[in-house]
């Protein structure tokens, strides 16, 4: 290969060559040179170093005249952009000096010839502040697509050049407070892969949302991957597990199917319009951009180039990435790394949450929550860049999509809605930057939210992002974790939606002593499981058919539930591990397995649901056990095939000790055999029964947890759900009490685990004291009441301590 005086090819990059190449072109180096040999496939080419830049500034005497332009900015909107725009034109205009130019396309040749033939390349701009570990210049400068022929090349290295004066560029470096000429531009120029054909998109080595740094977030569509770098589409989204991934397991944790409705393929123009976008097809929009096994290598490569650049940093680096599958060869190959720069970032030990306190809500759109913040606003509904101008600080911006261009605006928005975009577009990324609330791929939000509406955007309910109507009261609870003592009793969480497992992760407790299934059923399944058993059975022509639309992509209604419920399960334990997470088998009770799609045709009616049919009556029914060996499969799939063996499962409302043989026998029978690989099984002890016999269904269990709510109704007598004898409803009730504290000696006698994942303790705090007092081991906590309730039980087991 020939030598050059501008031009650097990947091989010869490292990450320490920055200042000559910016941080992409730096670290596309770093992988081509010690990734690559590690399996990791990176597209070969090139650097167009910033000394380049710098020669043509020079060679067309323009300096003095660009820093008079610059130099004379307002910080006006109008006035930033008309500078910027004289700005580029004046680069733009220069000429390329000869013997760079010269240089330029023998470096192509060189590629084409290393790459056997005719290749279309990615061009793009790489500033040499980028990718700093506390600001991603990321879609600061412009790239361009499927540029082929020397012309256009040309042309493209032109307009990259001037792209370090884009309104946004100029913009972001005022804010960041960096000076415009300590910073040039390279170019970063590499053989495009054949996405256009394919898919491609961006993956994270951490959650973007929480900063849990446990898991590989992938995100893709069909077609180049601007189109998810910008927001442009709604994205298929992946999540895997790092810490049961380098354990051998391989498996999806979690997935999304975004809606795609367009994809960006090569077009026949010239440098600007040489890519096009089309709608994509309805089989392509119902099913994945790229199937399980490649998703599991993409975290395979993710996984080691974090591993890469945390031992070069000396501390765990999480690190955003593009990817690109080639349509030719099905090859998957990284286009591009650098330092995720928002999430990892977060430090100290003062965690901040949000809770929205109003029972009255009337929800107007939903989308995909970005963040955890709630912000309440007027609506300022902005279509084109033209109308940024009216933008007044502290609105809540809803538009069709971002681009760097709003980003001037955006910075003073109390939240920001976008019709398209999932949670790694443009508007999700700065939002995140910002420290305030997005609401994305919402995919109606300019039609259904009108300019002066006042509204409080919610991200503080999991995944989904909410828009309600109106000014609605909430609060935020702020908590220095720093010097938090860990009480003797262990604390653990009450549990049910995945969607807030790894946001409370963080939270500081032992494990979630009640992660409950039927919320997972209800919310992710939505159908009766006997229904997609039996479709047949449905009598009404209109359910079948939902039921059959909900099952689409999938082989069954068998699978469906399956994967459903594990990644749901596996969510909650994947955010956990290694601490314990004990997960109870389905407690609906039949008007509630009723009320769910096509339930109403395999359910009788009850008098008294209550202590009907539920719990171990149903798994050992031969009539319902088809149904509880699917939540077994379930289970089965989350220890043996996701590796989270620090899943225990529960047993609820065991009335009798042969129903607890008897269901012991019949989970064994499904593949969950107490004892094997570890697998331990719990009973939900909220029957008298389970009291008074505590030394007979230990033989069966290895260990209980109380359940208060239960246990309390069958002790007073009272259904818990009948408003008029609701004032008899009290867990702190004596007779209550010496059932819990019967239950903790009985178990202990037995050398068996003993909780209590009630209510009671979150809601009375003399009754925490109590569970201290009678020695219990852990108490299962509402997620709100974690904080409050450590500091309490502290103070109780130092007085007793004291005694």
């Amino acid at each position: 290969m020939a030598t050059y005086k501008y031009i650097r090819f990947f091989e010869e990059l490292g990450i320490d060559d920055i200042p000559l190449v910016g941080g992409k072109n730096a670290s596309l180096g770093e992988m081509y040179q010690t990734l690559v040999p590690n399996g990791v496939p990176v597209p070969n080419g090139f650097a167009i170093t910033a000394d380049a830049y710098r020669y043509v500034l020079e060679a067309n005497g323009i300096w003095a005249e660009l820093k008079e332009l610059i130099g004379g900015l307002t910080g006006h909107v109008t006035d930033l952009s008309q500078r910027g725009l004289k700005v580029r034109q004046l680069i733009y205009k220069a000429e390329l000096p000869k013997d760079l130019v010269d240089e330029i396309l023998a470096a192509y040749a060189d590629l084409r010839q290393q790459s056997g033939g005719q290749i279309s390349l990615a061009v793009r701009s790489s500033a040499t502040a980028e990718d700093l570990p506390t600001a991603s210049f990321a879609g600061q400068q412009d790239t361009y697509l499927n540029i082929r022929g020397d012309a256009d090349f040309l042309d493209a290295c032109k307009r990259c050049f001037a792209s370090l004066f884009t309104d946004r560029a100029i913009h972001y470096r005022i804010d960041q407070g960096f000076d415009h000429f300590s910073v040039a531009l390279s170019i970063g120029v590499q053989q495009m892969v054949r996405s256009d054909l394919a898919s491609s998109g961006v993956m994270f080595s951490i959650d973007t949302e929480t900063g849990f740094k446990d898991v590989v977030f992938i995100t893709g569509a069909f077609g180049l991957g601007e189109n998810v770098v910008q927001g442009s589409v709604d994205p298929d989204e992946f999540f895997v597990h790092k810490p049961t991934f380098r354990k051998e397991h391989r498996a999806i944790l979690k997935r999304h199917l975004g809606s795609k409705k367009i994809k960006m393929v090569y077009s026949s123009g010239h440098t600007k319009d040489s890519v096009k976008n089309v709608p994509t097809v309805k089989t392509e929009r119902s099913r994945f951009c790229i199937n399980d096994q490649e998703a599991l290598k993409l975290a395979e490569y993710a996984i080691k180039i974090e591993d890469h650049y945390s031992k070069q940093a000396g501390y765990v680096k999480p690190m955003d990435m593009e990817w690109a599958k080639d349509g030719l060869t099905g090859e998957l190959f990284i286009v591009q790394a650098r330092p995720e720069t928002v999430a990892s970032q977060v430090v100290g030990q003062i965690l901040k949450t949000y809770e929205l306190t109003a029972k009255d809500k009337q929800t107007l759109v939903t989308g995909r929550a970005v963040g955890a913040k709630i912000g309440v606003g007027r609506v300022r509904v902005i279509e084109s860049v033209d109308k940024l101008h009216e933008f007044k600080p502290g609105e809540v911006l809803v538009s069709d999509t971002t681009t760097p261009d709003w980003e001037p605006v955006m910075k003073i928005a109390s939240a920001i809605i976008t019709n398209r975009g999932g949670r790694t577009c443009h508007a999700a990324i700065i939002s995140r930057e910002l420290g305030i609330p997005a609401v994305v791929g919402c995919d109606v939000a300019t039609e259904k939210l009108r300019t002066g509406d006042l509204v409080t955007v919610s991200c503080a309910e999991g995944e989904t992002g909410y828009i309600y109507a109106g000014e609605l009261d909430y609060k935020t609870h702020e908590t220095d974790l720093s010097d938090l003592a860990k009480p003797k009793t262990d604390v653990m969480l009450n549990l049910g939606n995945p969607d807030l497992a790894f946001q409370n992760s963080f939270l500081p407790v032992a494990g979630v002593g009640l992660a409950r299934m039927e919320f997972i059923i209800n919310e992710s399944i939505k159908v009766h499981p006997q229904a997609l058993l039996y479709p047949k059975r449905i009598e009404n022509d209109a359910v079948r058919q939902q039921v059959a639309d909900l099952i689409k992509g999938y082989e069954n209604g068998q699978a469906y539930f399956v994967q459903k419920l594990s990644e749901g399960i596996g969510t909650i334990g994947a955010a956990f591990y290694p601490r314990p997470v004990v997960v109870r088998m389905s407690d609906f009770k039949s008007n509630e397995y009723a009320s769910l799609l096509a339930g109403e045709y395999f359910e009788q009616k009850e008098e008294n649901p209550m202590i009907g049919y539920r719990g171990a009556a149903r798994y050992i029914d031969t009539d319902y056990q088809s149904s509880f060996a699917l939540e077994c499969a379930a289970i089965k799939r989350v220890r043996d095939t996701m590796g989270l063996d620090n899943v225990i499962v529960m047993i609820p409302f065991c009335r009798r000790v042969n129903e607890a043989e008897q269901v012991i026998e019949v989970m064994s029978r499904y593949g969950l055999k107490r004892g094997e690989n570890g697998l331990q099984v719990y009973m939900m002890c909220e029957i008298p029964n389970n009291v008074l016999l505590i030394d007979q269904f230990a033989e069966f269990f290895d260990g209980f947890s109380i359940g208060s709510n239960d246990l309390t109704q069958l002790v007073l007598g009272v259904d818990r759900d009948s408003a008029k004898v609701a004032s008899s409803y009290d867990e702190r009730d004596e007779g209550v009490k010496m059932m819990i504290k019967w239950a903790v000696e009985g178990a202990k006698r037995n050398h068996k685990h003993i909780g209590l994942c009630g209510q009671a303790p979150s809601d009375y705090p003399e009754m925490a004291e109590f569970l201290v007092d009678i020695g219990i081991e852990t108490m299962s906590l509402n997620p709100d009441s974690v904080l409050k309730t450590i500091p309490l039980i502290l103070q109780k087991e130092q007085a007793k301590r004291q005694v």
